[in-house]
């Protein structure tokens, strides 16, 4: 009797392995490159006409790309937190910018939440982030007590482009005092908690070391990796190889050559890292997301066209983002995403793609929006989208649900835009639909509720006004004048 049960059940035993084991090797390589301050219009992907992308055209054309992909927040601080937890950031104190002081005043994301590349990690995903960070920059908040293995580039909010001019300055400051030399642009550059001499230009320096990742990740058939490619590019300071700004001898406007070059840089690591995935068999398996951290600065060379408002800003142009899926064969080619999602939503897809468990009590703000990729269809019908930006003494705020989208930028007047046919947020439908203004309101101050006071500001003045004007007012915010 024993045998034949065992009999029965040993070839529906081998058959379920045979899955578990099918979708293990399924699992994907995940690649996030994003960009810091690139312009909505910036890229050829996105109708960008004096700027030239080809390689970036290249993987969107071979995938899917997103007409309403949107961050958490229009800065980057914040942006790459909420990217990281799957959270909105206002509800753990990270809706600023860390301190510009030394080591950030010894504040960073709070440990408590954990990070999808811990996730992945614990997942058994090979892990790795090159370029910035911006997160944290003392030991407990470091890469690698975040669930990186690997880290190579800068700790701090941003870095100078050319060691010919940064390695100096190191001695320089160095001399004034080690404090000093860290509070700006000049943090030195590490690779694994130690420092390094940076040779090249730093967005040349970060692809090279991308490559290096994914050379010492093929070494390692069985496991998949996380790679998170943080460019610095374009964000300032604006400086560009004279050889990559001689690509574009028709754009004539100085700081429009400067930024060129810069996105023009980024597009070529691309290249590079692409086909470091080719040449080590990788390539097939490998989902790459590519987005930009929140909006261009138009005073910097940037354009968001055709969207209102830029970096900083509650607008579409604070918070949109050019973006793309690309996996052989599993990510539809040639196609266009046309409904909302977010960066919240990395985390529960990454986590489902790699048959993660998730934390025990993990929140999640994001959606896993898998299968709507597949079939088209909305991951969050009838349900919002926040952004919040707080100012000197009152918040940007939007909010998108499906086709609408409300907007308050004074601090004293909501509008309502239909944006799938107003992009660019010109036609206000506040009187048309008095209702639907009221409860996306209503929706969106229930959502304030759940915020937590910053636990830091990016400088000393904005703590103090966020006290002196009795931050942050919320009763003012949500309040709809006739």
């Amino acid at each position: 009797m024993k045998t034949t049960l065992i009999k029965r059940i040993a070839p529906a035993l081998l058959g379920l392995a045979s899955v578990f084991a099918a979708g293990a090797a399924e699992r994907p390589n995940i690649l996030v490159i994003i960009t810091d301050d690139l312009g909505y219009g910036d890229v050829g992907f996105n109708g960008a006409t004096d700027i030239r992308t080809p390689n970036l055209d290249a993987l969107a054309a071979d995938g899917t790309t997103f007409n309403a992909a949107y961050n958490v927040h229009p800065f980057c601080g914040p942006s790459r937190a909420g990217l990281m937890t799957g959270r909105h950031p206002h509800k753990f104190g990270s809706q600023f910018n860390l301190p510009t002081s030394y080591l950030s005043g010894g504040l960073g994301v709070p440990v408590e939440e954990t990070f999808i590349s811990k996730t992945l990690q614990n997942a058994g995903y090979f892990t790795g982030v090159v370029g910035k960070w911006h997160l944290g920059e003392t030991e407990k908040y470091h890469p690698h007590n975040r669930g990186f293995d690997e880290f190579y580039g800068f700790l701090n909010g941003g870095h100078d482009y050319f060691p010919e001019s940064f390695a100096p300055a190191y001695e320089r400051q160095r001399k004034n005092g080690m404090k000093k030399a860290i509070g700006g642009y000049l943090h030195p550059l590490e690779y694994n908690g130690k420092e390094v001499e940076e040779k090249e230009y730093i967005t040349d320096g970060l692809s090279r070391e991308a490559v290096n990742f994914i050379e010492k990740a093929a070494d390692n058939k069985d496991q998949p990796f996380f790679l998170y490619l943080a460019y610095n590019a374009p964000h300032s300071p604006m400086q560009a190889k004279q050889e990559d700004m001689d690509q574009f001898p028709e754009i004539k406007d100085k700081k429009r050559k400067v930024y060129a070059g810069m996105v023009y840089a980024v597009d070529r690591g691309v290249k590079r890292v692409v086909e470091a995935l080719k040449e080590t068999n990788q390539f097939d398996n490998t989902l790459i997301v590519f987005l930009s951290d929140n909006g261009g600065k138009p005073k910097l060379g940037a354009t968001n066209t055709p969207l209102r408002g830029e970096k900083g800003s509650a607008l579409e142009g604070g918070t949109r983002t050019p973006m793309f899926f690309h996996w052989p064969d599993k990510v539809a080619a040639g196609k266009s995403f046309k409904h909302p999602v977010s960066t919240l939503d990395f985390y529960p897809t990454f986590a489902a793609l790699a048959g993660a468990d998730l934390p025990a009590n993990k929140e999640l703000d994001g959606k896993d929006i898998w299968q709507s990729l597949q079939d088209g269809s909305s991951p969050r019908a009838g349900e919002m989208l926040y952004v919040m930006r707080h100012r000197n003494g009152f918040s940007e705020v939007s909010g998108r649900k499906d086709n609408w989208k409300i907007v308050n930028v004074t601090g004293n007047q909501w509008q309502l835009f239909d944006i799938e046919k107003d992009i660019s947020e010109r036609n206000d439908l506040s009187k048309q639909y008095p209702h639907v203004l009221r409860e996306m309101v209503a929706d969106m101050e229930i959502w304030s509720w759940q915020h937590a006071q910053p636990k830091w500001f990016h400088i000393h003045s904005e703590g103090v006004l966020w006290r002196e004007k009795s931050m942050p007012r919320f009763h003012e915010t949500f309040e709809i004048k006739d």
